[in-house]
């Protein structure tokens, strides 16, 4: 009882190639959308407000993050992860995500800037305060030096180093970061 119709006159070898190839793209794609489950997962509550969720794929990242990790029903839940994903328009989910690495990347660079401002002024001195009123000039010079001083007494003591989270405190309050 073998009907010939036009759709099953493909060669067999032609079909497996076709089902082959798209069996091992959906399951990349899977294996992405499970990352970027992942990635959903691993972010702070306050970042995930900042990435478009709706309530739905929302409530099962933050039932996921209350999962141990070593135990097989976070794997599952990460799967189920990627399987609401399918359904889903990735693409403002991946850009938000982007976008937010993108200020953390700025901010820590910004952060590592202030530091080593920081150890500037402290290690060099008046030197230093010269070197950090050029390039930031809304910064006190007083102020600066009491704090150099006050950071100098303290290690001299072996007190903690007050002066010295003091100033840094200061830099970051004077020295906003550069936006894009």
């Amino acid at each position: 009882m073998s009907n010939n119709s036009p759709e099953q006159n493909n060669s067999p070898s032609e079909n497996d190639e076709l089902e082959f190839t798209s069996k091992t793209q959906l399951k990349q794609a899977a294996d992405q959308l499970k990352k970027l489950g992942l990635e959903l997962v691993d972010l702070t509550p306050g970042e995930r407000e900042k990435i478009p969720l709706d309530d739905e794929l929302l409530d099962t990242i933050e039932l996921c993050t209350r999962i141990n990790r070593k135990k097989d029903g976070f794997r599952r839940q990460l799967q189920l992860i990627g399987k609401k994903l399918r359904s889903r328009d990735t693409d403002p989910i991946e850009r938000a995500l982007a976008q937010l690495k993108s200020s953390h990347t700025a901010s820590n660079k910004h952060f590592h800037i202030l530091e080593r401002l920081r150890d500037t002024i402290l290690n060099k001195g008046e030197e230093g305060v010269n070197k950090a009123l050029e390039e930031f000039p809304q910064l006190e010079r007083q102020r600066l030096r009491q704090l150099v001083r006050n950071a100098q007494k303290q290690e001299k003591e072996n007190k903690p180093p007050v002066a010295a989270r003091e100033l840094f405190q200061y830099l970051r309050e004077e020295i906003p970061m550069p936006s894009h």
